[in-house]
């Protein structure tokens, strides 16, 4: 629960500078909700890239969007699906809300409109209809958090 839109929203955050989307996403899972990478499973899809020669290869996102928050700030979001059956080995950060919900298929469908944006309900509904059973459950640890010294040039 969003601590100043009062709506369900996803763990997110900003990618900082001299950060890769997937450092940014670690450190915003753990901060958010307290999940490590190594608890976690990403969903991935079966037909994908999956090494590159001298490059860094980051999961395929479910979905890439933006959206307008007023008529002249938009939001791109880059949104991925994982998997745990763990629960949380840290702390959630201090100024993030403490409020997390995980829901059932029926528990989404059932959430009124002021509580959900459409397009974060859709998203989890295609969680729950098409990415569960058709994409592959892949360890985070397949894709390089910190970039070795050497590794690009």
């Amino acid at each position: 629960m969003h601590k100043k839109l009062n709506v369900l929203l996803p763990v997110g955050g900003h990618v900082e500078l001299g950060e890769t989307p997937w450092q940014a996403i670690s450190h915003e899972l753990a901060e958010e909700s307290g999940y490590q990478f190594n608890q976690l499973q990403i969903i991935q899809p079966r037909s994908r890239i999956k090494t590159m020669t001298k490059v860094v290869q980051h999961p395929y996102p479910l979905s890439m969007n933006t959206h307008d928050i007023t008529s002249e700030h938009y939001h791109t979001d880059i949104e991925y699906g994982f998997i745990t059956s763990e629960d949380p080995h840290l702390e959630i950060g201090g100024d993030e809300s403490v409020d997390i919900r995980w829901v059932t298929k029926q528990e989404l469908s059932d959430l009124p409109s002021s509580m959900i944006f459409d397009n974060i309900r859709e998203t989890y509904n295609f969680l729950f209809t098409e990415a569960l059973t058709n994409l592959d459950r892949i360890s985070t640890s397949d894709f390089i958090l910190e970039f070795p010294n050497d590794y690009i040039k």
